[in-house]
């Protein structure tokens, strides 16, 4: 059954997505954008980002087509960064949106059944993130990134507790995670962990793909054994 609602949307997003691929073909050791989806893919992953700033429209257009074909067949959710025209022309799920795009609240009216994501790199973005239309907020960067140009300033884990607090939104975080910080972003309460570079980057995408969802997945239950253990 084709993926077409808001609300079917949300709940893979929701109950589905923990770990968040994000392409970056220049990073990608001459592979190409369309060999590291396969990859994720492969591995597992129910959501995936094409983020691609430096082709032009007309190829950024079919590698989207692409990107809906192959996410179609593997039921994973299909995201478009920046670009609401090829997310609407293409039928992605949704599209997410930096504090320089377009408005959250113009893409919802133009597109009231897609996932519309937006950037929270202060608390009052995330406060308002609701109100604008989106269906969830990016924390972000946490840690220093070379895929963002021009920032000096990085969140930090410890930013996660006071965004999610100001949202009932889901969320996910971003900006140079490591395998090793997963077990803190988790018991933190970061259940959907967008990575670029250590996916796009690593000698074998599948196998690398793999290893983080299983250790996002051994967190989340390691934290909530926890969890039951204080509540009992």
């Amino acid at each position: 059954m084709p993926i077409d609602s808001l609300t079917q949307r949300l709940k893979i997003f929701s109950e589905e997505a923990t770990l968040y691929p994000v392409s970056c073909e220049k990073l990608a050791r001459g592979r190409t954008d369309l060999e590291w989806l396969a990859a994720v893919l492969a591995a597992g992953a129910r959501i995936v980002q094409l983020r691609d700033k430096e082709s032009d429209d007309r190829l950024l257009y079919e590698k989207a087509l692409a990107f809906r074909r192959l996410t179609a067949e593997a039921g994973a959710l299909f995201i478009v960064n920046n670009r609401l025209d090829i997310a609407l022309l293409t039928g992605a799920d949704g599209v997410h949106l930096g504090n320089r795009d377009l408005p959250a609240e113009e893409a919802r009216r133009l597109a009231p059944e897609m996932l519309i994501g937006v950037s929270a790199n202060t608390p009052e973005q995330a406060a308002t993130a609701l109100e604008r239309g989106a269906s969830y907020f990016n924390i972000g960067p946490l840690f220093p990134t070379t895929t963002k140009e021009g920032l000096k300033e990085f969140l930090g884990s410890a930013a996660i507790p006071t965004f999610r607090a100001l949202s009932p939104l889901p969320f996910t975080v971003m900006g140079d995670i490591k395998l090793e910080h997963i077990d803190e972003l988790v018991s933190l309460g970061a259940l959907r962990l967008a990575v670029v570079t250590a996916l796009t980057a690593a000698p074998d995408i599948q196998a690398e793909t793999s290893r983080w969802l299983t250790a996002i997945d051994s967190a989340r239950i390691n934290t909530g054994a926890a969890q039951e253990k204080i509540d009992g």
